[in-house]
């Protein structure tokens, strides 16, 4: 008799010495990857959901923290979006095997379509969760203050207010870096697999307008946009999760 699934846990060693922390559920079915948002841990609301999901379903799912955040080492200042995509990179190609279906919330949307960019015949699909695409150059440049303004100019670093918490690093590297891995720059995003798009309506830090943007360059036959009018951000009230999952089983149920 097989046992029940269960979650095992590691670290991950870069090139550089730096460890990824990461989770992991043995299953079948594609394996689900979570892809987190910017200063976010894989041990938030909705990456705990979806790891109770596949225990429960006896699905593979893997989380993980970038170089950083959470439980992984290394300082955030340090990082940047074509560090954390390579941190992602690693992660799926060391910890996982055959197709994947990424789930990427805010940054990790960002993230997980340029994981799909870069490994295209193994995405099968993605899950996308207010994603922040380009939010460096399109979101966050626009409404840096003047005197954020100078501290970039003068130390190359902003210590910007935050509505979660306390005042956290904003880069010059980040912000200029950030630009190398456009993909809303006026081409069509080849991205052929199916994506599910979820996006509050009333949220603040990625405007729903800025969601049905990356809708419009997506490439792909099969993208569905879903605006939840009262939603926010974070989208992890019960309903909002409940609608998460039911998008991650529609995406991974095992093919006859």
């Amino acid at each position: 008799m097989k046992g029940r699934p269960m979650e095992t846990a590691g670290e991950l060693e870069r090139a550089d010495g730096e460890r990824l922390a990461w989770r992991r559920v043995a299953g079948s079915g594609p394996t689900l990857v979570w892809l987190g948002g910017f200063r976010s841990e894989m041990s938030g609301t909705k990456a705990q959901a979806l790891a109770d999901w596949a225990l429960a379903r006896g699905r593979g799912f893997l989380r993980f923290d970038y170089l950083g955040h959470g439980e992984s080492t290394g300082d955030f200042a340090a990082g940047t979006i074509g560090r954390w995509r390579e941190d992602a990179l690693a992660a799926v190609d060391a910890l996982t095997e055959g197709p994947l279906v990424l789930v990427g919330s805010s940054m990790g949307g960002w993230l997980a379509m340029l994981a799909a960019l870069a490994r295209p015949e193994r995405v099968q699909a993605l899950v996308l969760i207010a994603p922040a695409a380009d939010f460096t150059e399109a979101l966050m440049k626009p409404e840096i203050p003047p005197e954020g303004v100078a501290a970039l100019d003068r130390e190359g670093v902003w210590l910007r207010p935050s509505l979660y918490g306390d005042p956290y690093p904003i880069t010059a590297r980040l912000l200029q870096e950030g630009k190398d891995w456009s993909v809303l720059d006026g081409r069509p995003i080849p991205i052929s697999a199916p994506i599910r798009i979820l996006q509050g309506g009333e949220d603040p830090d990625v405007p729903w307008r800025h969601a049905l943007r990356l809708v419009e360059a997506l490439d792909g036959p099969d993208v569905v946009f879903t605006l939840i009018r009262d939603g926010d951000h974070r989208l992890s009230r019960d309903q909002d999760i409940a609608r998460l999952i039911a998008e991650v089983e529609g995406l991974t149920a095992p093919t006859a």
